[in-house]
């Protein structure tokens, strides 16, 4: 039950999109147990300033059910960054990764 949430200040293409839809679905899967199938994502382009300035910048927030292991969340955010980067031009260095576990997760009217 992963949630990606990639906010950032450039306007996204739909293929932008795509290519970011495809590549995250991928790398989900650094994560044990978490999969493509149960991956939902959100893309949000706004006004953001990182560092004082208003050059390109990006956030992705990783929300999942459980919890997983450092090394792991070390390469999903060695491997997102790759992506982010590839696909929107951003330089590694205006880019977060944050990461939030949570115990209880709700879906199709119950929780897990």
């Amino acid at each position: 039950m992963p949630f990606i949430t990639i906010k950032t200040n450039k306007q996204l293409t739909t293929s932008d999109k795509i290519a970011l839809k495809t590549d995250l679905g991928q790398a989900i899967s650094i994560l044990p147990g978490k999969t493509e199938q149960w991956l939902m994502l959100s893309f949000e382009s706004s006004d953001m300033y990182f560092k004082g300035s208003a050059d390109a910048c990006c956030i992705a927030e990783v929300k999942i059910y459980g919890s997983a292991r450092q090394n792991d969340y070390d390469k999903l955010t060695s491997t997102i960054t790759e992506i982010i980067n590839k696909t929107l031009a951003i330089e590694p260095d205006r880019i977060y990764v944050a990461y939030f576990e949570t115990s209880i997760w709700g879906y199709n009217g119950t929780n897990f």
